[in-house]
């Protein structure tokens, strides 16, 4: 039988883990706590959801991330107000389908996410 896994824990890398860990608290209603030291930690932001955690490292991100997160709002101009307001940016890539509309989005150290607005119910 093979192993089974659980999505635990998302992990970024930071140059100044308080300004990353500061913006996603702030973003995601969540109170920062120190994991080991130096490193932060946010959550479970969801009940058995996994925890994002903030790791400092010495080197700036360099290229686009191959992963990122996607944050379901219900209200996507008051999300991307609220996202510029705590520090990140709007990076210009808006894509729009029938089922509704994905806006990329930057935190203070550039780790891409996605701002994610459903027309229809139960799409989540």
């Amino acid at each position: 039988m093979p192993p089974r896994f659980t999505l635990h824990e998302i992990t970024m890398d930071c140059l100044d883990v308080d300004l990353v860990a500061g913006f996603w608290a702030r973003l995601l209603g969540a109170e920062p706590r120190e994991l080991l030291s130096g490193w932060r930690r946010l959550g479970p932001l969801t009940d058995g959801g996994p925890v994002l955690n903030f790791q400092p490292v010495p080197e700036p991100k360099q290229g686009k991330s191959r992963m990122h997160l996607d944050l379901l709002t219900d209200d996507m101009s008051d999300a991307i107000e609220e996202v510029v307001r705590l520090g990140g940016r709007e990076l210009g890539q808006r894509h729009v389908y029938d089922e509704g509309a994905v806006v990329v989005m930057a935190d203070p150290e550039d780790h891409e996410f996605c701002l994610v607005h459903y027309v229809q119910q139960g799409l989540e």
